[in-house]
């Protein structure tokens, strides 16, 4: 564990809701919700942020990994300095190593770096070990699960050490669908007061079609719904009707393309792995091949090889 005072903790509860709300917002009202495990997670936090130096966040997108990582910040000594949000692929995307870090830093989907840039973030965070007295934080998110991803050959192993010594693990909200009530109620006072409206509740019938979607897109996907529902709202009631849920849209997890090789031919894989590399960076070749760690004309030959990339 990459601590110099505190007890070796790995934190993986049940959390539950997490939505995010103004900066000015005491922290604590960053959540929602009052079952155990969300108060044994604020416990943990506020255990480990005197102490902590790395630590890492994972969960599915929208499930509150920023908002988890915020009070963090906010509990920790580097509370007076600002929060730093940085993509883990740009932030060591140049091939040189970065200045250690100073303040608090959120390293966001450090899941997606190629081998060379994991090499360089592990010469950070050993960088950052021997440093003292400690006057930085760096928190790294990731959708995948990294020990797993180091299991699978996939991430550097001491890195992965090095990161989840101290990790929050944020279920996806299907799995913690008795939030979804709370989380539902709590969003459309935020969204009423931003817009200020007056507040506004759901129909029994609305509600009950909540609890049924699936929520690829969790918290995040929750709060636009009822966002776009306001619109169609009367007499401050939303009903089954106004609800903007895709119907045809079902979760469907998307392991990583390196885990799909036990069932794929290679080419299926590499096809896989490119385009999905090249939609993460919406189309933008440069960035993708720094990321899968080729040329850009390597990249260019592999997008022009229908053997390849057939759909």
């Amino acid at each position: 564990m990459s601590m110099h005072s505190a007890p070796r903790l790995q934190a993986q509860p049940s959390a539950p809701g997490l939505m995010p709300l103004h900066a000015e917002a005491h922290p604590a009202s960053h959540f929602v919700g009052s079952n155990t495990a969300w108060r044994k997670l604020l416990m943990q936090v506020d255990m480990v942020a005197p102490h902590v130096r790395v630590a890492a966040i994972e969960g599915e997108p929208g499930v509150g990994k920023q908002t988890l990582a915020r009070y963090l910040h906010s509990r920790s000594p580097l509370a007076q300095f600002s929060f730093h949000r940085r993509d883990a692929r740009e932030w060591l995307a140049t091939g040189a190593e970065p200045a250690a870090p100073h303040g608090f830093l959120y390293l966001d989907r450090v899941d997606l770096l190629a081998a060379p840039g994991q090499c360089i973030l592990l010469g950070v965070l050993k960088t950052l070990h021997d440093r003292l007295p400690a006057r930085a934080v760096v928190v790294a998110s990731s959708q995948t699960p990294l020990r797993q991803m180091a299991a699978q050959g996939l991430l550097l192993p001491d890195l992965a050490f090095r990161l989840t010594a101290v990790r929050f693990a944020i279920p996806a909200l299907r799995q913690r669908r008795e939030e979804i009530a709370p989380l539902a109620q709590a969003l459309l006072e935020r969204i009423c007061a931003r817009y200020q409206q007056q507040p506004v509740s759901l129909a029994p019938d609305a509600l009950v079609r909540l609890l049924q979607h699936s929520w690829p897109g969790n918290v995040r996907e929750l709060a636009s719904v009822l966002e776009s529902s306001l619109l169609d709202t009367v007499n401050g009631l939303i009903r089954t009707e106004d609800l903007r849920i895709p119907a045809d849209i079902e979760q469907r997890a998307e392991p990583h393309p390196a885990a799909l090789a036990d069932h794929l031919e290679l080419d299926d894989v590499i096809r896989k792995h490119v385009h999905y590399v090249l939609d993460l960076n919406r189309g933008n070749k440069l960035r993708a091949a720094r990321q899968l760690g080729i040329s850009r004309s390597t990249l260019y030959r592999l997008l022009g090889n229908q053997t390849i990339i057939a759909q």
